[in-house]
C-alpha cells in the first residue's frame, strides 16, 4: 500500500474518540449502535455500500422483531414504509400436501412483515443517526488495526483514502464473509456445517405473482427450497435456493430455475405461472450453514451472518441479526466503564461468547435439520404430514428456531 494514501483523518472526518467501531450497517450492525449509542457509548459505523440498495433476503420480518424495532426507536418509521402484514407461513411439499404455522405463535396477536431490505435498513440506518451514531457510508473496512495480544480498531477506506480509526471494541458486522474476522490471517470458522453440494441462492420482486393473501408461502423441491411472500408496493418477493449443478444445467439464467426447479413444486407452479421479474436477479454462491466464532480475537466480536448464518428455511435470520446486535450491546454497555479505562476486555468477550452460545446454539441445530429435511422431496413431504398431525407438535418445533 502507497503509504502516501493512509492518514489519520482529516478536521472533515469524524473524530476517532469512539469506543466501539461497527464494519456493517445491516440489522446486526445498526441494532449494535442504537443500543450502545442510547447508553452513551461512541459508536462509528461504516458500511460499505449507499443505502438504500437491494439485498439478497426473504424479506421476512418475524413478530418477535416488532418488539426490537420498538426498543431501537424505528417503530413508527418502519410502519411507514408500507410492509405488508404476514399472518401465517404457509410450508408446501413438492405434491401439494401443506402445513401452517401461524405468525401469532411466536408472539401472540401479531404478524410478521413483509418489507424489502433496501426500505428496512435505510430506516434503520437512520435511527442510527438519529441515536448518535457516527455513520461512514461508501467506505470499506480494508484492514485491522494490531496491537500486540489485541485488535485495536480499524482501517478504513472511502474513495481513494485509508484512514485509521481507534477503539478498544470493534465488532464485525459485514455478514457471511466475515471480512474483519479474516484480516486476522486464521480460521475463523467454528462448527460450520458445509453443505454436501455448491448451492446457489437467487432473489427478486416479481409482478403477478399469487401467493395467499397475509401469507408467506414456503417450497420444498429437489436439491432446494423456497420463499413468496407480498412486500409493499403490490410486489412479491422470491428468494430461493438452489444446487450450483441445476444452475449450471440451466445456462446460469434465474428465470429459466425458476420455471424449471422451483416450479417442480405444484403449489409454486400455480402461484407463479404469471409471475415476471420487476427487480434485477440477485445470487449468492452459499457453501455452509452454521456457527463461527463470536469473539476470534481480544478487541474483536461478531455478530449477525459475521458470527452465525443460520439456515433461511426457518425465517428466523432477521431475528438472530437484531437479537445479536442487542445481546452484544447489551454486554458492552456493562462493561463501558471500565473499558474507557483500558482495562482488560477478557472477560467481556468470555462473557458474549457465553451468552451467544446460549441463546442460540439450540436453534441452530434445529434450523440445520429442518434444512436438510427440506432439501428430501420425500423427507420433506412426511415432516409436513407429521406436523401437520399435531399442531402441538409443529408449535412446539417452530418455536423451537427462535428461542433457547
Amino acid at each position: 500500500m502507497n503509504m502516501a494514501s493512509l492518514s489519520k483523518p482529516s478536521s472533515n472526518a469524524p473524530s476517532r474518540a469512539f469506543d466501539v467501531i461497527i464494519a456493517g450497517a445491516g440489522p446486526a450492525g445498526t441494532s449494535a449502535a442504537i443500543h450502545i449509542s442510547k447508553k452513551g457509548g461512541r459508536v462509528l459505523l461504516i458500511e460499505a455500500k449507499k443505502f438504500p440498495r437491494p439485498k439478497l433476503c426473504g424479506e421476512f420480518i418475524s413478530p418477535e422483531c416488532i418488539e426490537h424495532f420498538q426498543r431501537l426507536g424505528v417503530m413508527d418509521q418502519m410502519s411507514s414504509a408500507g410492509g405488508v402484514s404476514i399472518t401465517r407461513t404457509v410450508f408446501y411439499a413438492r405434491k401439494g400436501q401443506n402445513v401452517e404455522v401461524p405468525s401469532e405463535w411466536f408472539d401472540s396477536g401479531a404478524s410478521a412483515i413483509g418489507l424489502s431490505r433496501s426500505e428496512m435498513d435505510h430506516k434503520l440506518l437512520e435511527g442510527a443517526r438519529s441515536a448518535g451514531v457516527t455513520v461512514l457510508e461508501e467506505t470499506h473496512a480494508s484492514g485491522l488495526i494490531r496491537e500486540p495480544g489485541r485488535v485495536n480498531g480499524l482501517r478504513a477506506k472511502t474513495g481513494q483514502t485509508i484512514h485509521e480509526y481507534e477503539a478498544p471494541i470493534t465488532i464485525d458486522a459485514t455478514g457471511r464473509a466475515g471480512a474483519l474476522s479474516r484480516y486476522l490471517g486464521q480460521t475463523i470458522t467454528h462448527r460450520v456445517t458445509k453443505t454436501r453440494r455448491s448451492l446457489v441462492g437467487f432473489k427478486a420482486h416479481l409482478e403477478n405473482a399469487r401467493p395467499a393473501n397475509g401469507a408467506c408461502e414456503i417450497y420444498c423441491y429437489p436439491r432446494g427450497y423456497g420463499g413468496l411472500s407480498s412486500v409493499e408496493g403490490g410486489l412479491s418477493n422470491l428468494c430461493f435456493i438452489v444446487s450450483a449443478a441445476d444452475v449450471r444445467s440451466h445456462n446460469s439464467d434465474p428465470e429459466l430455475v425458476m420455471r424449471e426447479i422451483v416450479m417442480k413444486n405444484s403449489r409454486a407452479a400455480a402461484t407463479l405461472d404469471q409471475a415476471r421479474s420487476c427487480t434485477p436477479w440477485l445470487s449468492v454462491s452459499l457453501d455452509g450453514f452454521g456457527r463461527r466464532m463470536p469473539a476470534p480475537a481480544p478487541g474483536l466480536l461478531t455478530i449477525g451472518d459475521a458470527a452465525s448464518f443460520i439456515d433461511p428455511f426457518t425465517g428466523s435470520g432477521m431475528l438472530m441479526a437484531l437479537e445479536s446486535g442487542e445481546v452484544v450491546a447489551q454486554i458492552i454497555n456493562r462493561h463501558l466503564a471500565s473499558i474507557r479505562k483500558g482495562q482488560s476486555i477478557t472477560s467481556l468477550s468470555l462473557e458474549y461468547e457465553a451468552e451467544y452460545s446460549k441463546r442460540f446454539d439450540s436453534r441452530l441445530r434445529i434450523a440445520g435439520f429442518l434444512r436438510r429435511a427440506a432439501f428430501v422431496p420425500g423427507l420433506a413431504e412426511a415432516a409436513i404430514v407429521l406436523c401437520g398431525a399435531s399442531s402441538h407438535f409443529r408449535r412446539r418445533l417452530a418455536r423451537a428456531t427462535r428461542h433457547s
